[in-house]
């Protein structure tokens, strides 16, 4: 069992059932293909059957463009209603399902797959959510931020046009509020950030290190809830990802990049989440809390033990997942 410093929740390494690394390669090809019926609203030439942009990367001097972002068609949450809280019947709170629900579209091309994508490509992706986060931290009624993307069928996209989501809410969820508490109990104690120092820590040890650049490090973590769970953190302490300066998010792309075609040849194209972890807006984290990246490949299922006890079984040692990932090579 192993504890993750940053959550202080245990993680069962399930050494007696461990898998190989090259055991995880997914086997159906195309499984992550989503039918649609009709055109894509996300192709180029449709963009009428989207709600209007919010954001768009365009070529200068053309209509042509490189990444869209607008409202979701069918938003989990809108700005209808209001932040304020209603008691129903004693312990039974409810508020309106008052938020932003967004579609980051990130290229034109309807099949082009994360791993197959250039690093100018990615990169563009990373600017726009970077401006959309600039953009939305602004609102005086945020209380957390999530940036995501899910690739694949088994991750929950409903499209296969590549897109990400954000989502803004207006409370702070409870997993957000104990990251942060758990790295200022740290910060209380050392003196120092638990991102950095685990960052160190990793590039250091090089066990479950995968790659690095000169600003982020690649990692499997000590206590990965699943198999190939990866994290990239940045190597020095950067406030916030709003703050980040165009090579430094430059060089997120590449290193994000490489993550993500070693994933695309080595598992054959798995399905798979990552999410920005930004901390809580206006939380005062400058010191304390460090903005990175989180992408879990989805290899295995949740079963009863995980949701009777919160504590993850993983199947794979993140050292040798590391490695294997490692011998994956990049042109």
């Amino acid at each position: 069992m192993r504890l993750d410093p940053t959550t202080r929740e245990w993680v069962i390494i399930a050494a007696n059932r461990s898998r190989r690394p090259h055991d995880f390669a997914v086997r159906n090809e195309g499984r992550f293909a989503i039918a649609s019926e009709g055109p894509c609203p996300f192709c180029p030439g449709n963009e009428t059957m989207t709600p209007p942009e919010v954001l768009s990367h365009r070529d200068h001097g053309t209509h042509s463009w490189r990444v869209r972002a607008f409202p979701n068609r069918f938003p989990a949450l809108t700005r209808d209603g209001n932040t304020l809280r209603t008691q129903e019947r004693g312990l039974l709170v409810s508020l309106d399902g008052f938020g932003i629900h967004e579609v980051i579209v990130e290229t034109p091309a309807h099949d082009r797959m994360p791993g197959l994508m250039s690093v100018e490509e990615v990169q563009d992706v990373l600017m726009a959510y970077q401006e959309r986060f600039r953009a939305l931290t602004k609102e005086s009624w945020l209380k957390s931020l999530i940036i995501f993307k899910n690739h694949g069928r088994g991750a929950g996209t409903s499209l296969e046009h590549p897109h990400s989501q954000l989502v803004a809410t207006a409370v702070a969820p409870r997993h957000l509020r104990m990251r942060q508490q758990v790295a200022l109990d740290y910060y209380d104690t050392t003196g120092r950030c638990v991102y950095s120092d685990l960052a160190l820590l990793e590039a250091d040890m090089g066990t479950r290190l995968i790659c690095s650049s000169d600003r982020f490090v690649a990692f499997h973590p000590f206590a990965s809830s699943r198999p190939f769970e990866t994290w990239i953190v940045p190597k020095a302490h950067q406030p916030s990802f709003s703050d980040a300066s165009t090579e430094v998010v430059g060089d997120l792309a590449g290193i994000l990049r490489m993550i993500l075609v070693k994933l695309h040849r080595g598992l054959n194209n798995p399905d798979f989440n990552y999410v920005l972890d930004l901390g809580l807006p206006g939380s005062g984290n400058s010191d304390h809390y460090l903005w990175h990246l989180r992408l879990v490949p989805r290899l295995t299922e949740t079963a009863g033990f995980e949701m009777g006890s919160g504590i993850y079984i993983n199947t794979a040692l993140p050292e040798e997942t590391a490695e294997f990932m490692r011998n994956v090579r990049v042109d």
